[in-house]
């Protein structure tokens, strides 16, 4: 028996929280499922469960996918236990935000062994920002504010650190070529916004864009130098 796909798709920035009238990154992971309309559950813890992050939520994918919201600040309101919600899931999209915060609730809750679960069975998970960093072992986090500060705790499903918005916050680029090369963080990746890393298993799958100039980096430190390599795009088209 052939063993599930497991895909992560780590977007930089976009999607439709950033870029509403652009679908091609989230077309992309719909399209990952291989179904008409894939159950799409979203998380926004790292936003404290905006009710607007929600609604946008909702718009986006409404008409094309049977879209649902697990918000573990509101338990009370849910029928079924975050688990089982994540598991019945096609698509489990985590939202932007607080990475520390979003981590340290996730944990009380179990939904870390949950998503684990879950990727394991062949959901496709996937987010921005926040809901990129989340996968890795270690990011860039603007959790504890400004400068941007190493995250250390994530949750491990992919090696190495991450940093999303690579081109669009302009603390992003130094700080984490600064904290590369002072060994504060392991070798990893960057993602520009409008841009997206898809993994399979552990390893880089493709890079895909919504935009042509946006990219992903694989950064890596060498005898004492942080080696930066832009890597190849497929730059996606409109539906």
């Amino acid at each position: 028996m052939t063993s599930p796909a497991r895909n992560i798709v780590a977007l930089g920035g976009g999607g439709f929280s950033m870029t509403p009238r652009n679908h091609r990154l989230d077309d992309y992971i719909l399209s990952l499922t291989g179904k008409r309309r894939p159950r799409v559950l979203f998380l926004p813890t790292a936003s404290g469960d905006s009710t607007e992050y929600r609604a946008r939520f909702q718009r986006a994918f409404r008409g094309r996918a049977r879209p649902s919201e697990l918000c573990l600040f509101r338990l009370e309101h849910e029928r079924r236990k975050p688990a089982q919600m994540i598991l019945d899931s096609d698509v489990v999209y985590v939202g932007g935000g607080n990475t520390a915060n979003m981590l340290a609730v996730w944990r009380l809750h179990g939904v870390d062994r949950a998503l684990r679960a879950a990727w394991k069975r062949g959901v496709v998970l996937c987010g921005v920002s926040a809901g990129a960093v989340c996968w890795f072992e270690n990011g860039l986090t603007d959790s504890f504010g400004r400068p941007l500060k190493p995250l250390d705790d994530g949750l491990a499903f992919l090696r190495g650190s991450m940093c999303p918005h690579f081109d669009g916050e302009r603390d992003r680029r130094p700080r984490f070529l600064a904290f590369l090369g002072a060994e504060r963080l392991p070798s990893g990746w960057a993602a520009d916004d409008d841009a997206a890393l898809h993994f399979r298993g552990r390893a880089l799958h493709a890079v895909v864009a919504a935009r042509r100039d946006a990219r992903g980096w694989r950064l890596e430190r060498q005898r004492g130098k942080v080696l930066v390599r832009e890597l190849p795009v497929q730059v996606l088209s409109a539906r």
